[in-house]
């Protein structure tokens, strides 16, 4: 694994919806002990811990796939990941399935579990490499991969996941700032444009974006684009103190 790079953040990509809709770990109904119950099993599974007593067909994937986002909500990532595999393990259908795997994958990366990670997107994309949420998990699996070092095969993901969605404004800035790496400029200034036309514009795109304008000698439009991205980062304090 490289050191994490001081002049730019790689986007995680999606996985998680945001906000996350409040919840309650122990609801009047079923006064369970979450000390002793797994909250999982109190919303899901029949009632006990014990895998034998499972029946498969009893089990709701998109429920678990719902606690799971709720225990990211409160950044209890590991409980999480658990919780989607769960997900995984019992659908029966190959989208929820796949989205189970790409949260467990964006929920290891939060705990900076690349490896794990990456291991999570590759199971995504082979449930359906062309699959509803394949572009997220091509996009998510170069972020990891590039956080292990690997950004060789980093790059390839994150061209497959422009292929796979055109329309997918965060795998073009995530494509764009492996080219920028690369001293790519020109073709990193394009995807960066892509993912803006899209309606992606972080300030972490617009630094990036700065990075290469100055690179192929656009130096007054460079710092045009670093006083937006100061700009933007202003704003959103604004907002967290509000």
């Amino acid at each position: 694994m490289t050191d994490e790079p001081d002049d730019h953040e790689f986007s995680s990509g999606q996985g998680f919806d945001d906000p996350y809709d409040a919840f309650d770990l122990d609801p009047p109904e079923l006064a369970a002990d979450t000390d002793v119950v797994d909250p999982v099993d109190s919303h899901v599974l029949p009632d006990t811990l014990d895998q034998a007593n499972v029946v498969a067909e009893d089990v709701d994937a998109d429920a678990l796939i719902d606690v799971g986002l709720s225990y990211v909500g409160i950044n209890r990532h590991e409980q999480a990941a658990d919780t989607f595999e769960r997900a995984a393990r019992y659908a029966s259908d190959d989208a929820v399935e796949q989205e189970a795997w790409v949260n467990k994958g964006v929920a290891h990366a939060e705990l900076e579990e690349y490896d794990r990670a990456i291991g999570a997107y590759e199971e995504a994309l082979a449930v359906n490499e062309d699959g509803e949420h394949a572009a997220t998990a091509e996009t998510n699996l170069a972020y990891a991969l590039w956080e292990f070092g690997r950004t060789e095969q980093a790059l390839e993901h994150a061209e497959r996941a422009v292929e796979l969605d055109p329309r997918f404004g965060e795998a073009w800035y995530n494509r764009g700032l492996l080219l920028n790496e690369r001293g790519l400029s020109e073709d990193a200034l394009n995807s960066f444009e892509n993912a803006r036309r899209l309606g992606f514009r972080t300030a972490d795109l617009l630094e990036e974006q700065a990075i290469a304008l100055e690179a192929v000698g656009e130096d007054e439009r460079a710092e045009e684009v670093l006083e937006e991205a100061e700009e933007l980062r202003e704003a959103q304090q604004e907002e967290l103190l509000e």
